[in-house]
């Protein structure tokens, strides 16, 4: 088990990614979201895996894409902040095509204990390019989730409704009261 690994998940549009760069602006390093980077890259190349396209195709690359995100942070001698990762991608892929990916992929790859979640927020949420599925189904991939992450041994922990700054320093609170090699953050 990477005890540095911090996996940061919940509803589309919960405000993970203002969570993570508040952290990143306190000097921890972050790992972005795999499937915005993939349908970044996707769209920039002309490529077919983008969600409402090749729905598998697309969970299949975020799967690989976590992995090599999770081999990298092994480098950091500190806490490493994930936006998403493996769980979120092997249960999505488990989901949509039955196949079992959950159990084998992420017994073997493993983050901290503890996961963090952002709950369904409506007051805050928007779709984008990237983001165009609605609030039911950001909603729906939470409750997935929340039922996925205990049964993959994990502490599942909500997040507070407030702002990035409150939500970072109750991560790191939580974090502080837990067993695990804490160093000082790095510079990005």
């Amino acid at each position: 088990m990477n005890h540095r690994s911090v996996l940061i998940s919940g509803c589309s549009g919960g405000g993970k990614s203002t969570l993570l760069a508040e952290l990143r602006a306190r000097g921890y390093p972050v790992v972005e979201e795999p499937g915005r980077r993939i349908i970044a890259d996707e769209i920039a190349s002309g490529g077919n895996a983008l969600p409402w396209v090749d729905a598998a195709a697309f969970i299949r690359r975020a799967v690989d894409v976590a992995l090599r995100d999770m081999e990298m942070a092994e480098s950091h001698s500190g806490w490493v902040f994930f936006d998403r990762g493996l769980i979120d991608a092997a249960s999505a892929l488990e989901t949509l095509t039955s196949e079992p990916a959950l159990r084998p992929i992420c017994s073997a790859h493993r983050y901290h204990r503890r996961v963090f979640m952002t709950p369904p927020w409506p007051e805050i949420y928007v779709t984008d390019s990237e983001r165009r599925h609605g609030f039911e189904a950001a909603t729906a991939e939470y409750h997935r989730l929340m039922q996925t992450f205990p049964m993959l041994g994990y502490d599942v922990i909500n997040l507070p409704k407030s702002s990035p700054a409150t939500r970072a320093d109750f991560v790191l609170a939580t974090l502080g009261s837990c067993v695990a090699p804490a160093a000082k953050p790095s510079p990005s």
